[in-house]
């Protein structure tokens, strides 16, 4: 993919060098999803130079494709009591379901969050069923970020918004504050749209919850598995 950044210097962009910075492989390596917050409010400062540095991320023709909601206070509030309910009444996200061969790291993920994180016995359906709805309360985040892009562009313009997204949960780590990106909030699109006032021309991608980790959960505390870069990568040499 032919990637360029021509973005200009932001405005504020000396923010940047306001706090020690952490290394880059320190970030990358501890950076996971978290889900349980503080409700500890984000300094605008902090929060916006986070935003200023993921601008300069690559993209495809330099589209800049990423369109962000941040959703915060009073809004914030509606917006998770409507997911909530829906989430509650037993109406199943619109999400496309994995293919088989990739199902079992969804129950890896499903047995180390809901059994060693929240310490659910995997025959407590209603109190698995009582934990995801922590998804749609952003996990007690003070600040919820819709991510969202043309539906204009073509498919292959997601990579260029994945580019973006990674690079802003660096910027977020390296700023002590925790996220966690929620392709479950895109189950309810209708509901998104409505309470946060998307445009219909914008399609919905996910959610990502932010704010300051609370550590001493327990499900903070969960590492998922990586495979090996030998599984996953070919050299090809001649």
């Amino acid at each position: 993919m032919d990637t360029e950044n021509e973005t200009p210097a932001c405005e504020g962009a000396n923010t940047w060098h306001t706090h020690q910075h952490m290394p880059f492989d320190e970030a990358v390596i501890s950076r996971h999803s978290t889900r349980l917050f503080l409700p500890k409010p984000i300094p605008d400062d902090v929060f916006n130079s986070a935003l200023q540095l993921a601008a300069h991320s690559p993209s495809n023709s330099n589209t800049q494709a990423w369109r962000l909601y941040v959703v915060t206070g009073a809004a914030l509030q509606r917006l998770k009591a409507a997911l909530t309910g829906v989430a509650s009444s037993g109406v199943a996200p619109n999400i496309l379901p994995l293919p088989e061969e990739f199902r079992p790291w969804r129950s890896e993920l499903g047995k180390a969050v809901y059994g060693d994180g929240w310490g659910i016995p995997r025959e407590d359906t209603e109190a698995r069923q009582k934990a995801v709805l922590h998804n749609y309360d952003f996990f007690g985040a003070p600040v919820g970020i819709i991510v969202c892009m043309s539906k204009k562009l073509p498919g292959f313009a997601a990579m260029s918004v994945g580019m973006y997204l990674q690079t802003l949960l660096l910027a977020f780590t390296d700023r002590g504050l925790g996220s966690c990106v929620q392709v479950s909030i895109a189950g309810y699109k209708d509901v998104v749209r409505e309470q946060v006032g998307i445009a219909d021309d914008l399609e919905i991608l996910c959610g990502v919850s932010v704010g300051y980790e609370d550590t001493e959960a327990n499900v903070n505390r969960v590492r998922l598995r990586r495979i090996g870069v030998g599984e996953t990568t070919v050299f090809v040499t001649e």
